[in-house]
């Protein structure tokens, strides 16, 4: 066995000093004390995978499989989860198998299965409230909803962002920012002047001068959703665009990096600085005809291989950005909410200004944009839908606020992270033909594997649930609640198949 050490939109310009800015509230400013007592118990009891089945799935979710698809879209669909037997890190399926889950829903739960805090949140009075009378928040807000911001979203709000847009998916939050960048562009050029009518008339035709010729920049292996604007700017599978008319515009390269880092320092720094450089003539280029009204990128690529780049490389676009008048948009829907050892990631690159527009989801339990001054419309309707986000969410990030403060659960990732990814820097020593690039910050790691999906498969067999990323890359994408000892168990795992490979 393998032996490790454990090493809408809202607006606030009122006091800081009412906010709980998350660095001084889930930063510890002592020795790291974790309740291995409570947290050994959200696992309800599982210590270890348990297997019944000979393959996976197993008879009963094949079953389950056969009916749904009868009349239900399942191509996706890998595994039927028995729900209320699941706990903590544990996800036990219809089978029966307890699988120690390392990916836990495409990584939307920040505390795993039936957490208590989550349990006890759902079932109060101002949850019932909200499930029986839901409200169209950019219509009729309840009266409490402003409190019920500061105690969640507004707590953790990214540095110099103090707007906000409620929303209710990734894809919706993206969507939604490059409307706002759009706007915050336009108004710009027009130099603060109000729409003009010909503007008007002209965008019911969806004709210029109403709906201008401008265009966002992506990147390579990108992926910021399935809806067609989204879309547009996603380059990781080509089958999620096949058939659709999409927006056209700028796709720059994204960093390439060789691995191991320490090893590879100028080599990468050239490859960033040839990035950079193609980031600009795409920018010169595309500038007299369809100007780059904004440009988006991920903190990591997660679904298009889990590709990294350094702070320099993206203090370096927004400076680029800033020369041409561009938005910056960091589309953190899978970075946000801890997995990377901090609450945002585009906050450890050391930028000398915030990003013009952030955009969030997944662990933080619904969707929305942080923008900078300035961003925001004052028109009604420009961003609007019937429910403009989900409060009942927001009562269940707040529980998740709170569980993360009192268990120090960023320093717990941390702590995690580094014995996850030591074990796979040593096994893939010992197996370099099998596995590489192991790589990642936080629990936010992923390596390379060949025969990939074989992998995949058989982990699965051992009890152990991961994801893929890209076309040969293996995900990691585990709650916050996930330990040293669960990373441990997933390594023995994999040095198992590794062995049989």
């Amino acid at each position: 066995m393998l032996m490790l050490a454990r090493n809408i939109s809202f607006s606030y310009s009122g006091s800081s000093s009412l906010f709980v800015r998350h660095f001084s509230a889930f930063q510890n400013k002592g020795p790291i004390i974790f309740n291995k007592k409570y947290l050994d118990s959200l696992d309800g009891g599982y210590e270890a995978p348990q297997v019944r089945t000979s393959s996976v799935p197993g008879p009963k979710s094949l079953e389950c499989l056969n009916r749904l698809s009868q009349f239900h879209l399942t191509a996706n669909v890998e595994i039927f989860v028995d729900y209320k037997a699941s706990s903590g890190n544990y996800m036990v399926d219809a089978d029966g198998n307890a699988f120690l889950d390392v990916y836990q829903q495409i990584a939307t739960l920040p505390l795993g299965y039936n957490n208590p805090t989550l349990l006890k949140a759902s079932v109060s009075d101002d949850m019932m409230t909200l499930l029986s009378s839901r409200p169209s928040l950019g219509y009729a807000p309840s009266v409490d909803y402003l409190a019920l911001l500061e105690k969640s979203l507004f707590s953790i709000k990214p540095n110099g962002m103090n707007h906000s847009v409620q929303l209710m998916c990734g894809a919706c939050s993206v969507e939604n920012a490059l409307k706002l960048a759009f706007m915050w562009y336009m108004n710009n050029k027009r130099g603060d002047r109000p729409i003009s009518q010909d503007e008007l008339d002209s965008a019911l035709k969806n004709q210029s001068p109403g709906c201008p010729n401008i265009t966002v920049m992506s990147f390579s292996n990108a992926f910021h959703g399935r809806t067609l604007g989204c879309l547009s700017l996603t380059h990781s599978k080509a089958i999620n665009k096949v058939d659709f008319p999409l927006f056209k515009g700028p796709i720059a390269p994204f960093p390439s990096l060789r691995y191991p880092l320490e090893e590879h320092v100028r080599e990468n720094e050239a490859e960033e600085k040839r990035c950079l450089e193609e980031v600009e003539n795409l920018m010169e280029s595309y500038e007299k005809t369809s100007p780059v009204a904004a440009v988006i990128i991920e903190p990591i690529q997660g679904e298009g291989g889990d590709n990294h780049a350094s702070p320099e490389f993206f203090k370096g676009l927004q400076k680029i950005c800033l020369k041409y008048g561009s938005a910056f948009i960091v589309d953190e829907v899978q970075t946000c909410g801890g997995s990377t050892g901090q609450f945002w990631a585009h906050e450890s690159w050391g930028l000398p200004t915030p990003p013009h527009l952030v955009t969030f989801a997944k662990k933080l339990q619904s969707g929305g944009v942080f923008a900078i001054d300035g961003i925001i419309p004052t028109q009604p309707s420009r961003i609007f839908n019937t429910w403009m986000g989900e409060p009942s969410k927001l009562l269940l990030l707040s529980a998740v606020l709170e569980e993360m403060k009192r268990e120090n659960l960023l320093s717990l990732v941390r702590e995690s992270g580094h014995t996850l990814l030591s074990g796979l820097k040593q096994l893939q020593e010992l197996y370099p033909g099998h596995i590489s690039k192991a790589r990642g910050v936080g629990t936010f790691c992923a390596f390379d594997a060949k025969n990939r999906d074989e992998m995949v498969s058989k982990l699965k067999v051992k009890g152990i649930n991961v994801g893929p990323s890209g076309r040969e890359s293996i995900r990691m994408r585990p709650a916050l609640i996930f330990q040293s000892k669960h990373a441990e168990i997933f390594l023995n795992a994999l040095e198992t198949i590794l062995k049989e490979m």
